[in-house]
């Protein structure tokens, strides 16, 4: 394995397997990228990305521009003198200036197989539109919005419990060890990368706080996949009585078959309408949506039955 010297850019915890991977290698990680601290919980302190820690607790220079704007920021990568610029959810748009400082460029994990997906959340959108299948994807990186092209692709499997947590952390699993491949070919000269294709380019925007908010009228099959998908962030919410309910969890649920129920007015959508052990039952656009886990505002996510227990909900309308 040729053995090279990297600058790591990345902030969240998706990003940690890589950059373990990479201590943990013959490459030599020169310095960190991460964006700067950020004002976390109830008392709003300055706290430190996951990967910044990480970068600390290994004695790694670490740098943290608000952008690349100036020569200064630049000038700090180029004294690194990386090899190559593994990039792995920085949080920054990096201009061509600063993917050109490296000798081999910039490289990219990038949680879909592209060009599916690209853009900003691409595992909240594939589980949205019902995705089966999903992946990794190890790219060159261009000035473009994720058009790089392609060193290597893995797939998994989407499972129909995945949330949007689970997914993460076994594609950010996933793309580790195939990073570590990828910068082996590259090193070695062994692996060109391909251009993406044309056809089947689609794109993942940010997820906007207001997506989470649950539309009863719609298919208890997409509602569920909203949960899974916005599971831990942003989470799935509704009303009852005015106050927000969080939902964490919930599954689908198909009528009976020959159910005289099978085109419900209006006024039914969002309707509670069985308490059970294991769930409160919603009446949707189409069929229902068992509510599993909840959270009210200031409190823990507790079952659904928890939630229910000495409240008359039959009957009432979230929404």
């Amino acid at each position: 394995m040729t053995a090279l010297r990297i600058a790591f850019a990345g902030t969240p915890e998706f990003a940690l397997p890589a950059l373990h991977a990479l201590l943990g290698s013959k490459h030599t990680v020169v310095g960190v990228l991460t964006r700067p601290d950020r004002p976390k919980g109830r008392g709003r302190r300055l706290g430190a990305s996951p990967v910044k820690a990480v970068a600390q607790a290994h004695g790694l220079p670490i740098s943290q521009p608000a952008a690349f704007n100036s020569e200064s920021d630049r000038a700090e990568l180029a004294a690194w003198r990386p090899d190559v610029l593994v990039v792995v959810a920085y949080g920054l748009i990096l201009p061509r200036a600063v993917l050109e400082l490296p000798p081999l460029g910039g490289v990219n994990i990038h949680a879909s197989l592209l060009p599916r997906w690209r853009g900003a959340a691409p595992i909240q959108r594939a589980i949205l539109a019902g995705d089966t299948q999903t992946g990794i994807t190890i790219m060159l990186m261009d000035a473009g919005l994720d058009t790089g092209s392609v060193l290597l692709q893995r797939r998994i499997p989407i499972a129909a419990t995945d949330t949007g947590g689970s997914l993460q952390g076994r594609l950010a699993g996933l793309g580790a060890p195939a990073l570590l491949e990828a910068l082996e070919g590259l090193g070695a000269g062994t692996l060109p990368g391909r251009p993406q294709p044309s056809e089947g380019v689609t794109y993942a925007p940010k997820i906007e706080k207001a997506e989470a908010l649950i539309d009863w009228t719609r298919d208890a099959a997409e509602l569920e996949r909203q949960v899974r998908a916005f599971n831990p962030s942003p989470v799935a919410e509704t009303r009852l009585d005015g106050e927000q309910l969080r939902v964490f969890a919930a599954r689908a649920e198909a009528l009976p078959d020959g159910s005289i129920d099978s085109k419900p007015t209006r006024s039914q959508f969002g309707t509670i309408t069985a308490v059970r052990d294991d769930s409160v039952l919603v009446r949707c656009g189409r069929d229902y949506l068992a509510l599993q886990q909840v959270q009210r505002p200031g409190r823990r996510p507790i079952a659904a039955r928890d939630f229910a227990h000495g409240r008359a909900l039959t009957g009432r309308r979230l929404g």
